[in-house]
């Protein structure tokens, strides 16, 4: 038969605090000596949580504040040690993905993400269709990395996907078309990644006319680097009054932001010839105009021209800012907590900051 009985002492929880004053519950737990096995094993109440001196409730509010606050100002607001807050903030985001869907993805974002100096990467992949990340891992980003993630889908769902967006990158696609992977997949590159290539192009442009002009004529493009890499719509006024005294004095940067202007409207055609057609008018276009940079990056949208029109039929004009806008939010995260060395911490991080919060 069973023994049951107490613990000498009673036992002290932390609850959820009552205006600013902390709350603790001081109860016994009962104890059962089992016959059987010798071993000594304690009453389990549903309302603890895995860290048995706080409530179930006050580790999801805890995991609830650090979702968008540094652990330590929680820890400080709170009055625990920052180490506690980390670990019950695992248990929340742990309890957030074991209650969050299986991924069944179909379309993929597949990005990395640098997690230290020395070209230390991790690759981050995506459902962009329900707006989540779904895994998080690899040693770098390399073809045997990403290998990592469909092995981890497993076949079934591998061969479901229909599209994966990514950025240029060789390794990205090589491990997607393998035949044990997702051959199947369209590869669509990510027009973010793309017009980035663009603006670098830009960038030198200004760089090489500010090194060939001396004198007062460079005192229309000092300081203008930020106003002709941004959007036209996007500038202030001021952004634009200077652009456009740069734009008199400088054909040359004149023509350039006009080409990287245009260039967006690639994007914008459902049928890949008119696409073709639009690229090639824009190609032709650089014609004596001396922009090197330009004729690179037309040079090297060409060699990925089966990745880019991709996007043309309606099914694959998918959320394309989903990727860059997940990106951002890693960095903010890196950020907030000065680089977050606990690559679990990270991971979890990562896989819960767009599922729904938790409800005590």
């Amino acid at each position: 038969m069973h023994r049951g009985f107490y613990d000498q002492r009673p036992r002290l929880i932390r609850d959820l605090s009552c205006g600013d004053k902390d709350v603790f519950l001081s109860l016994n737990v009962r104890r059962v000596d089992c016959w059987r096995c010798g071993a000594v094993k304690t009453e389990r109440l549903d309302w603890l949580s895995e860290l048995p001196s706080y409530t179930q409730r006050f580790a999801f509010f805890v995991g609830r504040r650090c979702h968008d606050t540094p652990v330590k100002v929680v820890a400080k607001e709170l009055r625990l040690d920052w180490h506690t807050v980390k670990e019950l903030d695992k248990l929340y985001m742990g309890e957030q993905l074991r209650r969050a869907p299986a991924p069944h993805p179909t379309v993929l974002g597949i990005d990395e993400i640098s997690t230290g100096k020395g070209h230390k990467y991790r690759i981050v992949v995506s459902d962009i269709l329900e707006g989540r990340p779904i895994w998080f891992g690899g040693v770098d980003r390399s073809e045997a990395s990403l290998d990592e993630f469909y092995t981890w889908l497993g076949p079934v769902k591998s061969k479901e996907i229909r599209l994966a967006v990514m950025d240029m990158w060789k390794a990205f696609r090589s491990s997607t078309l393998k035949p044990q992977n997702a051959p199947q997949a369209a590869i669509l590159y990510d027009k973010f990644h793309v017009l980035r290539h663009l603006q670098d192009a830009l960038d030198k442009v200004r760089r090489r006319e500010y090194a060939r002009l001396s004198g007062p004529g460079r005192r229309f493009i000092k300081g203008q680097r930020f106003a002709l890499l941004s959007r036209w719509r996007n500038l202030s006024l001021p952004g634009r009054r200077g652009l456009r005294l740069l734009f008199h004095a400088n054909k040359r940067l004149y023509t350039a932001y006009l080409l990287k202007e245009s260039f967006e409207q690639l994007w914008e055609y459902e049928v890949a010839g008119w696409a073709r057609r639009f690229f090639e008018h824009w190609r032709e276009s650089l014609k004596w105009q001396r922009l090197k940079p330009y004729e690179k990056f037309a040079a090297m949208v060409d060699a990925h021209w089966d990745g880019i029109v991709a996007y043309c039929p309606l099914e694959n004009k998918v959320a394309l800012g989903f990727v860059e806008g997940l990106n951002n939010k890693i960095r903010v995260l890196q950020r907030r907590a000065y680089g977050l060395r606990d690559e679990e911490y990270l991971r979890l991080k990562i896989l819960t900051c767009m599922l729904p919060e938790i409800e005590a």
